[in-house]
């Protein structure tokens, strides 16, 4: 087994929001933003701890409190950020969290660092829902980077597809709902009360 390479963290911020309609990394669950709650709870197991952005976010306030991964790719979503870690870092293993996951707790991401395997390109959840795996909590290892490269470069950019036909090392979650996300604001508005809670 290869040594395992050091662990960065990555949160993924650089989606347009569109069916939320409104920035989700700036809403608020218990004070504090879903970008600074991401940015806490990866931060405790991996450093440094960057935020991937768009090329037009870098200025945006709540981003710019942190160091950043510019995407290099445009329209491929969060393969691009992914992808822009690894070839940014590419000495790094990245600890990979979308930035809209207000259930996301200390315990799963301890889990899953845990019970990383640092031999497959990627350690991931099971996602509870269809058994596949759940690429935005994830680790994905250095020797991902040049299959990801090929992978969108043949005009694919699925992540969650990547590691399907990639041998992803994948884990049961504990607490089922600790990676459902939010797309709109009644899916917000749902889990505000159980996510907001102190910090």
């Amino acid at each position: 087994m290869p040594p395992e390479a050091p662990l960065a963290g990555l949160v993924l911020a650089g989606g347009h929001s569109t069916r939320m309609r409104r920035d989700k990394a700036t809403l608020e669950l218990g004070g504090e933003t879903q970008l600074a709650r991401a940015v806490r709870l990866v931060g405790a197991h991996a450093a440094p701890t960057f935020v991937s952005v768009r090329p037009d976010q870098r200025e945006e306030a709540e981003r710019a409190r942190w160091p950043q991964i510019v995407d290099r790719l445009s329209d491929v979503g969060p393969a691009a950020g992914i992808l822009a870690a690894l070839e940014t870092h590419p000495g790094h293993a990245w600890l990979v969290v979308a930035v809209d996951l207000p259930l996301l707790d200390a315990a799963t991401l301890g889990r899953l660092v845990a019970l990383r395997d640092a031999s497959a390109p990627a350690t991931a959840y099971r996602s509870a829902d269809n058994g596949l795996p759940e690429p935005l909590c994830a680790i994905w290892e250095p020797g991902s980077r040049d299959a990801l490269a090929r992978f969108i470069d043949g005009g694919r950019n699925c992540p969650r597809k990547f590691l399907l036909g990639h041998a992803a090392a994948l884990i049961d979650l504990v607490a089922p709902d600790a990676l459902a996300n939010v797309n709109t604001p009644a899916e917000f508005a749902a889990v505000r009360d159980r996510a907001g809670g102190p910090a």
